[in-house]
């Protein structure tokens, strides 16, 4: 998940972490302006379950004790779905629904439940297997009791050209009524390829912020960014020993982890809706300051803001069969940046982005008696490149656009 800054040691007990030596929830900086404690006297995501496809998830850390649920495993690695092998996975599902017991990460949906679906890690750039597993993995997750779906790889060769059949496990798990997230990547710097499956249509692509309310600098632009969440600089197992964590999250697993818990937050406290209408209510009230109408090629549609949906006695969630993702708003084939002129005076100096383009964002303020106000990725996003080429095109199908 990027290069250690710090370590934060616990002390283990047995294979679990027992104490930890330095607060490591002081790390998760978005908690506060987020109001999290205020939002679980609402909603805790309780009754949602939420399907991580990861490294595996290890169920004995003292925040995950009682949070996780039977799993499968597609591995050939020792263990099973409550062995991870590697860290991020028991990471993903702490951010997402960990107690915070123990002195571990705090969850956003801490009443939510994990069902770990263990698969090989792939790097951003490295060709799958022609039988790669994650199709696998998706349907499995599909057939699950899980409403939510993380997905924590992100692959910019054959997942998008869809030669192991993941696009018809992603379109098998809408019709089955899932909500799938996953982050579009940590490699601006790196070419800013698109990351699949969060480029497809039918996920939900999440890219990450920082602790100054702006767009992590490594967070990947493009047409196939739907939502900004907190990723940047939290804090995450170190690895598969479990002993300490490293104040270094790397990102877009970490945001695409707290949309997740965002969305069981909400769909909690509204469990007749349709992960399509939890997904449009997750856009409708998500912090931006330009037309609803217009999506940002750095922010989609604005900084997730769960709180503002679990404020509101009432709220129209729209149809429940109709899919923002695919129906309703803009094509991100037309996705732009709001204008650099509807920035606010707080805004900070623009930033050169690995796009050609240049980027943006307010930090806000955390006034508690402004509902706009609430932790808000305000963002003003000048004009960025088009991402993509004749090959991205064809092989992500455009939304609606009328």
């Amino acid at each position: 998940m990027g290069t250690t800054l710090a370590v934060l040691t616990i002390a283990p007990a047995g294979l679990a972490p027992n104490a930890v030596a330095e607060d490591v929830q002081s790390k998760q900086w978005y908690l506060e302006p987020m109001r999290a404690e205020e939002m679980w006297k609402v909603s805790t995501g309780k009754g949602i379950k939420v399907a991580v496809i990861d490294s595996g998830v290890n169920s004995s850390t003292p925040s995950l004790k009682g949070q996780v649920l039977k799993g499968v495993d597609l591995t050939d690695k020792p263990g099973g779905a409550t062995d991870d092998y590697d860290g991020q996975g028991t990471t993903t599902a702490e951010l997402i629904a960990g107690t915070g017991k123990g002195g571990g990460l705090r969850g956003l949906a801490p009443g939510a439940k994990i069902i770990p679906i263990r698969l090989p890690l792939l790097k951003h750039d490295e060709v799958p297997q022609v039988n790669d597993p994650l199709e696998k993995a998706i349907r499995a997750a599909a057939d699950s009791d899980a409403q939510i779906i993380d997905i924590s790889i992100g692959n910019e060769y054959p997942i998008g050209l869809d030669m192991a059949g993941q696009h018809g496990a992603l379109e098998y798990a809408v019709k089955k009524g899932k909500l799938l997230i996953a982050g579009t990547g940590d490699n601006a710097k790196k070419g800013n390829e698109p990351q699949y499956p969060a480029a497809f249509l039918e996920v939900l692509g999440v890219a990450s912020s920082d602790s100054n309310r702006r767009v992590s600098d490594l967070s990947q632009h493009g047409k196939h960014v739907d939502i900004a969440a907190p990723g940047a600089g939290l804090p995450r197992w170190c690895d598969a020993n479990f002993k300490s964590y490293c104040d270094d999250g790397s990102g877009a697993v970490a945001a695409a982890a707290i949309t997740s818990a965002s969305a069981a937050l909400i769909w909690s406290a509204h469990p007749d809706w349709t992960a399509n209408q939890v997904t449009r209510v997750l856009f409708d009230t998500a912090g931006r300051k330009w037309p609803k109408d217009t999506v940002s090629t750095y922010l989609g549609n604005g900084g997730v803001r769960p709180r503002v949906a679990l404020a509101k006695s009432t709220i129209d969630p729209g149809a429940a069969d109709e899919n923002p993702l695919t129906d309703g708003y803009p094509s991100k084939s037309d996705a732009k940046a709001s204008p650099a002129a509807s920035a606010p005076a707080s805004s900070q100096p623009p930033k050169s982005s690995s796009g050609g383009g240049t980027a943006a964002a307010a930090a806000s303020s955390n006034s508690s008696d402004d509902d706009t106000q609430l932790w808000v990725i305000l963002g003003a996003v000048a004009a960025v490149a088009v991402i993509g080429g004749g090959t991205f095109a064809m092989l992500r199908r455009t939304r609606r656009s009328g």
